[in-house]
């Protein structure tokens, strides 16, 4: 069967689109964002598994995003000025208070974490819902979903395809995000960024604040 669907040149063509949608989808997962900001800010200032944990809530979102988009709730979002507007200030709102949170960590708490990882940490639950929150609120992720469902899907699109490509997303995220928090905390890296984990933290929290204004001062997000 596959040597016919090659011979047939379909077996060729569904291979090409499936690395083009994979390429898309790294691409999207690798540019830096508020997701990318709040990986790397827990991850210095609490441990490699509240990294993990946090990747594993931003994959999470990204699934939930993906399943009602395919159902055809984000459409709906998207063209309800008053339901995109709410997401946008919640979200801008909550990237603003964790910013803020790390700008407010005082040094004795940043320093020397690795040494206290044991008995300094978020824990998985908190780490979980900070990632959760951190996409699902972020109505730039929504509308990437959208568009690249809308880019991609075909009335011919199985269902099975459909929920495939949530998978995909879902799972490229989830294991770029605890690469980057894996690398980041391993012990040679960590005793590197030892001398600099304060301002890390705090330039992360410039950022995520800065993400949060951009997404409440910036209006034209659906156009």
């Amino acid at each position: 069967m596959v040597l016919i669907l090659l011979k047939n040149g379909l077996g060729r063509k569904l291979m090409t689109e499936f690395f083009t949608i994979t390429l898309i989808i790294i691409l999207a997962a690798i540019s830096p964002g508020p997701d990318f900001a709040l990986v790397v800010k827990n991850s210095i200032q609490y441990t490699r598994k509240d990294g993990i944990f946090t990747a594993l809530g931003v994959s999470c979102s990204l699934l939930i995003h993906s399943i009602y988009c395919i159902l055809g709730l984000a459409i709906i979002i998207s063209q309800s000025l008053l339901m995109f507007s709410i997401i946008k200030y919640l979200g801008a709102a909550y990237l603003i208070y964790i910013g803020v949170k790390g700008l407010l960590a005082k040094r004795k708490e940043v320093i020397g974490i690795q040494a206290r990882a044991h008995h300094h940490t978020m824990g998985p639950v908190k780490a979980f819902t900070q990632g959760l929150l951190c996409n699902l609120l972020n109505p730039k992720a929504i509308m990437f979903i959208l568009a690249f469902f809308t880019l991609i899907m075909k009335p011919s699109t199985s269902w099975l395809a459909q929920i495939g490509y949530c998978l995909e997303i879902a799972l490229i995220h989830l294991l770029w995000f605890s690469w980057l928090a894996t690398m980041i905390t391993h012990h040679r890296v960590k005793e590197n960024l030892s001398k600099i984990e304060y301002y890390i933290v705090k330039v992360m929290g410039f950022v995520l604040i800065g993400f949060g204004a951009r997404i409440a001062f910036v209006h034209q997000l659906i156009a």
